[in-house]
């Protein structure tokens, strides 16, 4: 399982590096370039794209799919970013009105 991630602090081909070494460890580095031009045709950055794929993974530990991996991939990753979005915000919330 991969590891959590941990707060961005760099330029983007960091955090792009850091993303397809989570695609990697997941076992969905085939569908890398998709997730990419999902995440970005629906406004994602790389650090939601990061806490996503951990989702997924979970989900496919849990349920993996039994037909078409690839649509599977795609309805269950639109589903994680959104959450994974949500997670994040709070994450954020909370941080600033607790304090660091």
């Amino acid at each position: 399982m991969p590891e959590p991630s941990r707060p961005y602090r760099g330029n983007d081909n960091d955090l792009e590096g850091e993303l397809e070494r989570f695609f990697i460890t997941t076992g969905f580095y085939d569908l890398l370039p998709l997730a990419i031009e999902m995440a970005k045709g629906l406004g994602y950055d790389p650090s939601e794209m990061i806490e996503a794929i951990c989702k997924v993974n979970d989900k496919f530990c849990q349920y993996p799919p039994t037909r078409n991996r690839t649509v599977w991939f795609r309805k269950v990753f639109v589903e994680k970013l959104r959450e994974a979005r949500g997670d994040i915000l709070t994450f954020r919330a909370r941080m600033s009105y607790y304090g660091k």
